[in-house]
């Protein structure tokens, strides 16, 4: 990763986080588990999905790390790119989250799910601030990408945070959502 691929996945990372924290400070109990239908997320599923996608996330990039790298991917994977960086801003394509990255309430209170988040965030931080691993020649599938580099997935992880910020501001539109 050189300095301005760097630089990109830190201020992602960094100013993803600090939306979410801004989107659900002093939100009531409520608030917190609204859901616009039954079927849908709440506020707090989604911060969940994102704590436990992060974790999941950069286990993957850890145990790909420790393989071999394939080089020989890179021109394709690269031209990926384009769609790495706006995964963020299309609603409109609905994901359906992988089963071990659903919402299950491990996290009951909000404090303990905030300060979870904020942990998991500084490890991935801390790891992207830090590696100097070869992340252009490791790779691993995306569910409707295919193969993405481990830097590709650092940026995911930065533009999957700023999509579910997306998400929780359609939430908080809603007009039966609770007021404060």
């Amino acid at each position: 990763m050189d300095e301005l691929e760097r630089r990109l996945v830190l201020e992602q990372l960094a100013s993803s986080e600090a939306r979410l924290l801004g989107l659900v400070g002093g939100l009531t109990e409520e608030q917190w588990s609204f859901r616009e239908t039954p079927e849908r997320w709440s506020i707090a599923d989604n911060i969940e999905h994102l704590i436990v996608f992060e974790g999941f996330i950069r286990s993957a990039i850890a145990k790909t790390l420790e393989g071999a790298a394939e080089p020989e991917k890179r021109a394709e994977v690269g031209a990926k790119e384009p769609f790495v960086l706006g995964i963020a801003n299309g609603r409109s394509n609905k994901l359906i989250a992988r089963e071990v990255v659903r919402p299950t309430g491990r996290w009951p209170d909000r404090n303990e799910l905030v300060s979870e988040l904020q942990k998991t965030r500084a490890v991935t931080v801390a790891f992207a601030a830090q590696t100097e691993a070869k992340l252009r020649d490791h790779f691993f599938p995306h569910i409707s990408l295919g193969d993405l580099d481990c830097y590709q997935w650092l940026v995911v992880l930065g533009q999957h945070s700023t999509r579910h910020t997306f998400q929780i501001e359609e939430i908080k539109a809603d007009p039966a959502f609770p007021a404060s």
